[in-house]
């Protein structure tokens, strides 16, 4: 598999984000259909695997360290730390004392000495950054963790973060219908050498093409707070793929492909993080690792697929809030 750098790791160009396996998207698999899935990704060559202690409140981190244990020395393995369950309510809390103690934690759930790849997952606005950043500079010293990463947060505060300690890494959602990181963060990047992860590659399932009804969405799925996917909204986006479908097409790959595709011809710097919960997604989302779009393809899904396109911002105000990252 082609292999892209985070810090002082090679990994496969396309990671695996764990975090439907345990919580976001509805109901989640069976423990055991989790492991199917993790050990398949592993079969395939995949040697690059995120979780949270915020997915399934750690029952994601538990389910990692279970069934990747046997496989530690082979893998690169990301967790993050920031958020987490207070009274069974997620609190962004990036004091050092918490960073520290949540760090123990994660070590014992991943059943892990050291943490690969550690990211302070939003960035406490209560908090300095330096301070937050400071408490994971420790553990890297402690050699509790690797390499630091960053989730969510704007050019400015990313440099501020990296003059405290190296950031080696920054995760934000990016994909044809969410630019936001276009604005800075993916220039300040390549200014530092630090990799950029983009989480939600086909727009949390709409690049797919299959999901053209978002009335059936589950109770629990976190797509019914987001307003692209609020029904008049959603409808609106839905004119967008056959479009786009034709590109793909032409391309001779899937919308899902295509779509990663994409992704990874924007930089050698950014690393795609595909969440799935089933074995023929994860397989045609490798595959994009053998589609290579055209300069003439490049274009025409940038003019077609933008924020200028797009109806509706990726968040609710609750969420918007939390995040630090520019926006257009």
């Amino acid at each position: 598999m082609e292999k892209r750098r985070i810090g002082p790791f090679a990994v496969t160009a396309i990671g695996f984000g764990c975090m439907n396996l345990s919580h976001a998207y509805g109901v989640p698999p069976s423990p055991e259909a989790a492991e199917a899935l993790l050990l398949e990704a592993l079969d395939l060559g995949v040697d690059h695997f995120d979780s949270a202690a915020l997915y399934g409140f750690g029952a994601n981190e538990e389910l990692l360290g279970r069934v990747l244990k046997p496989h530690r020395a082979g893998i690169v393995l990301a967790s993050k730390c920031g958020i987490g369950p207070v009274d069974g309510k997620r609190v962004i809390d990036g004091r050092p004392e918490t960073l520290r103690r949540s760090c123990e934690e994660s070590l014992k759930r991943l059943q892990t000495e050291v943490i690969d790849l550690y990211y302070l997952h939003r960035w406490d606005k209560k908090v300095p950054v330096e301070e937050s950043v400071g408490a994971l500079g420790e553990l890297v010293r402690q050699g509790k963790v690797r390499a630091i990463g960053l989730s969510e947060v704007s050019a400015k505060t990313l440099r501020r973060a990296h003059a405290e300690h190296p950031i080696a890494a920054v995760q934000t959602e990016y994909s044809l219908w969410t630019r936001n990181p276009e604005i800075a963060v993916l220039e300040a990047c390549r200014e530092i050498g630090a990799t950029f992860l983009a989480f939600s590659p086909v727009a949390r399932g709409f690049l797919t093409g299959k999901l053209r009804d978002v009335s059936g969405l589950e109770a629990k799925d976190i797509r019914r707070a987001m307003p692209r996917f609020q029904p008049e909204n959603y409808a609106a986006n839905l004119r967008l793929l056959d479009g786009y479908a034709a590109l793909a097409a032409g391309s001779g790959c899937t919308m899902a492909q295509l779509a990663l595709a994409w992704l990874l011809a924007r930089g050698e710097h950014i690393v795609p993080l595909i969440g799935t919960t089933r074995s023929e997604h994860l397989r045609e989302n490798l595959g994009a690792l053998a589609v290579r779009p055209d300069a003439e393809t490049m274009a025409r899904l940038d003019a077609l697929i933008n924020q200028n396109t797009v109806v509706g911002p990726r968040y609710n105000e609750q969420n918007r809030v939390e995040v630090d990252t520019e926006e257009f």
